[in-house]
């Protein structure tokens, strides 16, 4: 029994973008390594024609795209199920953005997991038309993906709200769990370990940014809030009132995509400051657990299914400050909180836990495949 998978979804390895990429080179260097053929798609600037070569041990199909945004997303994406779709391996598709092309598998009886992320229709920055085509992708995806992944249990019990239980497992996002990282990425910023708390997340509303920032500036901290992210103040209403809320003790560092340097923010830290109010279990979140971090995490069934007891809670700016008093007050509490979230990440979101979890189910659609194939050659040859 050939043990293949085909990757799509994502923007491809190595990871250089978000979650759903170091989902898959995650995935992906698990399955090499237990023996597995891993293709990965991966989209790449330009019009040359289609390549395929080699990284770590994973096969890449490189597919050049001209155009940004959702239309080059969308053209990658059908390029990508086209070319998959000659060979009947069993897929692993990262998001249902575009699962109206995922049909192409179901008709040809290709087995498709799918990644369902969070409820991606749902937010806000999205737009209604946008948010109309992700809301009818969500349902389609229901229908023709073999199996359905959910990172969270309330996704997971959302998704039962759409389709059959037998299709829906639950499998989390990962982390490596970082330990040890030098002092040299901190000083482009001019920060020194211990003397700053870290926020890692997209400059939107649903993300609690304004609320976190009004909460820490309140008052005086003898403490910086550096906020990772790209902000353009000049172009986003949002951004200027984020900023304008901020205090002189708030940073803005910009993006930061080099992961050595990520690590090593976070692992200096005194603690992470979360504010996510939509999705499943984020990246972000467990990244911070990963490293050790205390957590002040906004409150919601997310964050406290994720958190546990490694975070304390807020739902508004005044809590948030408040919050931010405690943990920098009471090195006990910190103390408590960073063992609190090295053990959450040892139970439930290392990738060598998480990878093995997709291989199961990877392992159950290959063996279901190679059986859907041995009737059809038998009836063929019939």
């Amino acid at each position: 029994m050939s043990r293949t998978v085909r990757i799509l979804g994502t923007h491809g390895v190595p990871a250089a973008y978000g979650g759903f990429e170091t989902a898959a080179e995650a995935v992906a260097r698990f399955l090499v390594g237990r023996g597995w053929r891993v293709v990965v798609y991966c989209q790449v600037p330009g019009d040359q024609p289609r390549s395929e070569d080699r990284w770590e041990g994973i096969e890449r199909v490189n597919i050049p795209i001209a155009r940004d945004g959702w239309l080059g997303t969308s053209e990658f994406d059908l390029r990508s199920v086209a070319h998959a779709s000659r060979f009947r391996d069993v897929c692993l598709t990262f998001g249902y953005n575009t699962a109206v092309l995922n049909t192409a598998q179901r008709a040809l009886r290709i087995p498709n997991a799918i990644n369902m992320d969070g409820i991606e229709w749902s937010r806000a920055r999205w737009g209604p038309v946008k948010q109309g085509i992700l809301y009818a992708n969500e349902r389609i995806g229901c229908v023709v993906g073999d199996r359905l992944i959910a990172d969270h249990p309330e996704i997971e019990t959302y998704l039962r709200r759409r389709a059959p239980a037998r299709k829906i497992t639950m499998i989390t996002y990962g982390a490596d769990a970082v330990h040890e990282a030098g002092t040299e990425a901190l000083e482009p910023y001019g920060l020194t370990p211990g003397g700053y708390l870290t926020l890692v997340a997209r400059p939107i509303p649903e993300n609690s940014i304004l609320e976190i920032v009004r909460g820490f500036s309140e008052r005086l901290r003898g403490r910086r809030l550096v906020v990772v992210g790209g902000y353009d103040p000049g172009a986003d209403e949002y951004h200027r009132e984020v900023f304008a809320a901020a205090s002189d003790e708030v940073q803005f560092v910009g993006g930061v995509y080099d992961r050595p340097r990520l690590d090593a923010l976070r692992l200096h830290s005194l603690g992470y400051l979360h504010g996510h109010t939509v999705g499943g279990t984020n990246p972000s979140l467990v990244e911070a657990l990963a490293a050790g971090n205390p957590v002040i995490a906004h409150d919601n069934p997310y964050n406290r299914w994720v958190a546990q007891d490694a975070a304390l809670y807020f739902r508004d700016a005044r809590e948030a400050g408040r919050r931010v008093d405690e943990l920098l007050e009471s090195p006990g509490v910190a103390a408590r909180l960073s063992a609190a979230a090295r053990e959450r990440h040892r139970s439930e979101f290392t990738w060598e836990q998480v990878a093995g979890e997709y291989e199961e189910l990877l392992l159950e659609l290959v063996q279901k495949n190679a059986r859907r194939r041995r009737r059809t050659n038998r009836t063929e040859r019939a």
